[in-house]
Parts: C-alpha cells; sequence; structure tokens
C-alpha cells in the first residue's frame, strides 16, 4: 500500500511525513519541487528509509503525475503542495494562481485519469485528501461565531482567493466526476520546521540575532494557533474515517492576538536562552500593518470531535515550549534555510515598514 503527498518536505508536509513514517510502514511517495520553503534536511531522518520515495517535482507536470500513478498506485492523494505566505501573495500571487488554482487542477485530472481506470474494490477506496486553510472564510468580527464548515467563502488576499479556488475545484471534482475526496480547513499551524517568515519562528530567530521583532499594526490580529503535530494527527483521522465529500475544520480551540504570541515566545526565550542585554521584549517593533489584513479568524472544530473524536492532545503552552525548545536545538537547520534568497525576501517585505 502507497500513499501519494504534495509538497511533503514542506512545513507542515514534512512533519506528516515524519509522522506518518513514525506510525506506519506504508510506503510514502512524497512529490516536492522543492522550491524556497521545500528542504530535504526536514526529512534528513529518513535517508536510506525505502519507506520513503523522494521525488523532485511540479504538480503541475501532468507527466510526472501519470508516472508516479502508473508506477506506484498509490491509494490515497495527500495535497499539502502550495504556495502559503499572505505577504508573498501581495508581492508576487502569480505565483499563487499557478501552483494553488492551476497545480491543484492538474492534479485533480490526474488523480481522476488514475481511479477511473481502477477495479471497482479500488475505486471505492481511493481518497484524495485536500489540505486547505480557515483564511478562505475571511475575517471575523470580535465576538463572532467562529467558522464552521458552511461559513461562506470571503477571502481578502490573493493567497486566501487561490486557496479558495482550489477548495471550489475539489468539492466540483466529487460532485461533477464522483471523484472521492476530502478536505481540511486548518487554522495557523506552528511548530518544527517552520519556515522563518511566518510570525512564531520570525520572532525565535530575530530574537536569538538580537534584532527587531516586526509586529504589523497594533498587534491585536487574532488567530487560533495548532500545533503541526495535532494536525497531523486529525489528517490522518479524516483520511481513515472522513466521509467522502465532506470538509471538515481542524482547531486548536486557542485564539490569541499576535502581540500576545510574540510576548509568549520572548518569555520563554528569556527562560530557556537569557540575553544578558535584556528582555527580549525590548526588540518588539511596530511596523506598518499588511494591507488587507484580515482581523480575527477562529475555527469551530465540533465536527471532526463529534463525528471522528479527533481533538487537539496539545495546549498552546506545551506545544509553543516545544517549539521554542526546537529552534533552540536546531540552530544548523536555521542558519541553512536563511539563505540570500531568505534575507532579499526579508528585506523587501520589512524595511519599507
Amino acid at each position: 500500500m502507497t500513499i501519494l503527498v504534495t509538497g511533503g518536505a514542506g512545513f507542515i508536509g514534512s512533519n506528516f511525513v515524519l509522522d506518518w513514517l513514525a506510525q506506519s510502514d506504508e510506503t510514502v511517495v512524497n512529490l516536492d519541487a522543492l522550491t524556497y520553503a521545500g528542504n530535504l534536511r526536514n526529512l534528513a531522518a529518513l535517508q536510506g528509509d525505502t519507506r520513503h520515495v523522494f521525488v523532485h517535482g511540479n504538480i503541475g507536470d501532468r507527466p510526472l503525475l501519470d508516472s508516479l500513478f502508473a508506477t506506484h498506485s498509490p491509494r490515497a492523494v495527500l495535497h499539502f503542495a502550495a504556495e502559503s505566505h499572505v505577504d508573498r501573495s501581495i508581492h508576487g500571487p502569480g505565483a499563487f494562481i499557478k501552483t494553488n488554482v492551476e497545480g491543484t487542477f492538474t492534479l485533480l485530472e490526474a488523480a481522476r485519469a488514475h481511479w477511473s481506470a481502477l477495479d471497482a474494490t479500488a475505486r471505492a477506496a481511493f481518497r484524495f485528501h485536500h489540505v486547505s486553510t480557515d483564511e478562505v472564510y475571511g475575517s471575523l468580527a470580535p465576538g463572532a461565531p467562529a467558522f464552521t464548515e458552511t461559513h461562506p467563502y470571503e477571502p481578502n488576499s490573493p493567497y486566501s482567493a487561490s486557496k479558495a479556488a482550489s477548495d471550489h475545484l475539489v468539492r466540483a471534482w466529487h460532485h461533477t466526476y464522483g471523484l472521492p475526496v476530502l478536505t481540511t480547513n486548518c487554522s495557523n499551524n506552528y511548530g518544527p520546521y517552520h519556515f522563518p517568515e511566518k510570525l512564531i519562528p520570525l520572532m525565535i530567530v530575530n530574537a536569538l540575532a538580537g534584532k527587531p521583532l516586526p509586529v504589523y499594526g497594533d498587534g491585536q490580529q487574532i488567530r487560533d494557533w495548532l500545533y503541526v503535530g495535532d494536525h497531523c494527527s486529525a489528517i490522518r483521522a479524516v483520511l481513515a474515517s472522513g466521509r467522502v465529500g465532506e470538509v471538515y475544520n481542524i482547531g486548536g480551540w486557542n485564539e490569541q492576538a499576535n502581540i500576545d504570541i510574540v510576548r509568549t515566545v520572548c518569555a520563554l526565550l528569556d527562560e530557556l536562552r537569557p540575553d544578558p542585554a535584556g528582555p527580549y521584549s525590548r526588540l518588539v517593533t511596530y511596523v506598518a500593518d499588511r494591507p488587507g489584513h484580515d482581523r480575527r479568524y477562529a475555527i469551530d472544530a465540533r465536527k471532526i470531535e463529534r463525528e471522528l473524536g479527533w481533538r487537539p492532545a496539545e495546549t498552546f503552552a506545551s506545544g509553543i515550549r516545544k517549539t521554542v525548545q526546537w529552534y533552540l536545538a536546531h540552530a544548523d537547520w536555521v542558519a541553512q534555510v536563511q539563505s540570500g534568497g531568505y534575507r532579499d525576501w526579508v528585506a523587501t517585505n520589512y524595511n519599507a515598514r
């Protein structure tokens, strides 16, 4: 038995691959284009492991996809591959359309061709699991009910619009062609191997380097934070027992303002790696907000708990401590990903603020 994972060298994808192979002997065929956020060092623990078949390639390459389906005949596709950073989508939306919309379309068509040729038993067992985001639902007002699976789509950034489009394609391929799909919309993930352009790892690496900790606007943007290991367990649960054609929201039941997240990271670093120059919170620097910045996201994850019995195992306190400790213990990984290209991006996004 084999599963095909797209984007399995990225943050969430690599955590999923490591988690899957820690609990199963089922082979993973891992397709990743190794763009800036894809990193084979995330998967170094699997070097020489025959259960992990890495393929360097793009989800938009239909001949490659057809070859992979023909060679490995996966029983399921786990589709993580995506451009995922809002700020990058503002500076260059074209890449998001190409990967998240056109790439998902190409993958759906390749999966449909493979699935259509299977015998009846294999067709019934096949799954296409699309991993998406809560950002497709737009922004919530303070005190408004959290996003449910039936919340209307109101994407506000090029990133969230491209993910909303991919969600609609997946839904349409199920309703039109019968492709057995599952979709999960998750809240903000954090944890090991998170590329340091996102809030939590950026705060950690900047603080350790004595650099400013840039906080957008007033820092009161609220997000629901989900430890990546909990996200992986939720995806396994949905793949195993989710109802075909259904959407499941995955959240951490943990709404916090960005500035509170930054203060928590600073306090943990003060405890675990104190700076002789003083508390890390001295480095907090408020900068101009991003255009169209959504004010609040919150996930109502009662459906997945009710139907599949899943709840997050980590509290935010336990998860953020594990995360900070991981970054402190993996300075070599951080140094490796902070390439010239990364530095150029940080300058592009933050210097003018």
